[in-house]
């Protein structure tokens, strides 16, 4: 007994660890500070070290610094890609602040002073673009536009077969797109007007692409287009139409890479999250829909509209503005998982748009512009008959020269030969605003687009100058500098047949934009 107490496996415990070797926590990789990066290169330096000793062909300086450079591109973190475009942005900004520097002065007397007021001026522009971009600060542009010349009007720079839908811009505003009718996606460039298409992949393509077969009585897919959107990075461009599908293109490429069912009715809307992957979709099934475009996930719906959804906004914040035929506009708050509701005295709200994070804008089917802040459930701010319908398309004799007072064309000349508010023609079909800016824009089929000036203090709306442009302005958008507009137009509105204008021109107008006092990169 007492040798079988010996030999027994308890004492042996003991001895096996006075035999094993101690461990440092120094040699333990999750307590090293170098980066997964260095010690992959580390350990090709090594291994390729070892190929020399033995001769191994193949084995020659060049071929491992190729090999490094390749492990150097793959290896690298997402903190460490983060670290990396926000170097050169910094330096980019520099760069910019060094050139406005030299434009006002000479030369400097010492280069420590040079240096220092150079990094004063790079921290004063990076927080004038945050407080930009948040919203808590407005550009005051709409008191700069300058009223336009007679030579200065809307010129078709891209033709579309149909009716244009939807026209979005790049982030560095020098290529635009747009969409119509028809299915045809166009990619064309701001300044000369040349313009590349995007073709549709063939039908197994696009099942491989994870399109589902066409729901109820269609036998094939509709290739009608009713929205886009550019993501901030440019990469990705979205599309959604009476398919029911998201389609997701590449813009370097204007390949069709992958395509989003869930939706039971025609997509009428989307929209990226500035500077993020996430897409937002608007859809007659009266729900919106988030999608991860670099994951080609699908992330959550959001529920609470009781009629079909017709448009919406993001801005950075995970917030969410859209609007639909149940007479509101409602604000999703993703993260908190919650929603505010406004209700608008008109019978269907068309289009919206964000001002800031806490003010926005929206036009309705009875020619109405409504200015809503989050602090009150109904409009602040309602102009009435902003797109009146002339008869036969004559101007209406105004008292005050060329402003609208408060914008009701009742104070002008208010006979019922002269004006008709309710056509289809008055209709607000579109509105935008310049990011950051107390600029906006609305447009209709009446024969003209209207700008506005945003006044944050009275919270008032009050009519610029209205440039002519004939055909239904299905889709606005502003460059980021505020030196053009781009508008979609079309001979009919973009959701439907109700009215056709033969005069009108399928395509992309675009009218420069002339501001006073500071310079912009015009045409």
């Amino acid at each position: 007994m007492k040798n079988k107490k010996k030999g027994g496996s308890a004492p042996k415990g003991p001895k096996g660890a006075k035999k094993s070797k101690t461990y440092s926590l120094n040699e333990d990789s999750f307590f090293s500070t170098e980066s997964k990066k260095r010690r992959k290169i580390d350990r090709d330096e090594i291994e390729s070290d070892s190929d020399d000793d033995y001769g191994v062909v193949g084995s020659d300086g060049e071929g491992g610094g190729e090999e490094a450079e390749e492990a150097e591109a793959i290896e690298e973190t997402a903190d460490e890609k983060r670290k990396r475009i926000a170097q050169e942005y910094l330096e980019k900004v520099r760069g910019l602040a060094r050139r406005e520097k030299e434009d006002e002065e000479d030369e400097s007397d010492e280069e420590g002073e040079k240096e220092g007021e150079r990094d004063s001026l790079v921290a004063k522009i990076l927080q004038q673009q945050q407080l930009e971009d948040s919203g808590r600060v407005r550009r005051a542009i709409a008191s700069r536009v300058q009223k336009p010349e007679s030579t200065d009007e809307f010129r078709i720079s891209v033709k579309h077969r149909q009716s244009v839908t939807a026209v979005a811009l790049s982030e560095d505003d020098f290529k635009g797109f747009s969409a119509s009718k028809d299915g045809t996606i166009l990619h064309w460039d701001v300044d000369s007007g040349k313009s590349e298409r995007y073709l549709w992949p063939r039908d197994e393509v696009l099942k491989s692409h994870g399109v589902k077969d066409p729901q109820g009585r269609a036998t094939k897919h509709s290739k009608h287009v009713l929205a886009l959107a550019v993501s901030s990075d440019g990469r990705y461009l979205a599309s959604g139409g009476l398919d029911r599908h998201i389609h997701l293109w590449d813009t370097r490429t204007r390949e069709h890479i992958q395509a989003f069912p869930g939706h039971r009715g025609p997509v009428s809307c989307l929209t990226f999250r500035q500077g993020a992957s996430e897409l937002f979709s608007g859809s007659y099934d009266r729900t919106v829909k988030i999608w991860n475009v670099e994951d080609r996930a699908y992330i959550d719906t959001l529920f609470g509209h009781q009629g079909e959804v017709l448009s919406i906004d993001c801005l950075r914040k995970e917030r969410v503005l859209s609007v639909g035929h149940d007479r509101s506009m409602q604000l999703f708050k993703v993260p908190e998982a919650s929603r505010l509701v406004f209700r608008a005295p008109a019978s269907s709200l068309e289009c919206c748009c964000f001002i800031s994070n806490d003010d926005f804008l929206s036009g309705s089917d009875d020619g109405s512009v409504e200015l809503w802040s989050m602090l009150r459930k109904k409009p602040v701010c309602i102009v009435k008959n902003a797109h009146p319908c002339l008869a036969a398309r004559k101007n209406v004799e105004q008292k005050d020269g060329d402003r609208i007072p408060n914008g009701h064309i009742e104070n002008g000349d208010h006979t019922s030969q002269s004006y008709d508010c309710s056509s289809t023609y008055s209709w607000i079909s579109s509105v935008t605003v310049c990011r950051g800016s107390d600029l906006a824009a609305s447009g209709a089929g009446n024969g003209s687009v209207r700008l506005w000036a945003v006044e944050s203090e009275s919270k008032a709306m009050k009519p610029l100058h209205d440039l002519p442009l004939v055909g239904f302005v299905n889709s606005l958008a502003f460059a980021k500098s505020g030196g053009f507009l781009v508008a979609g137009v079309g001979k009919e509105p973009r959701l439907g047949r109700w009215g056709h204008i033969s005069s009108a021109r399928n395509g992309i107008a675009i009218h420069p934009l002339k501001l006073s006092s500071e310079d912009t990169d015009n045409f």
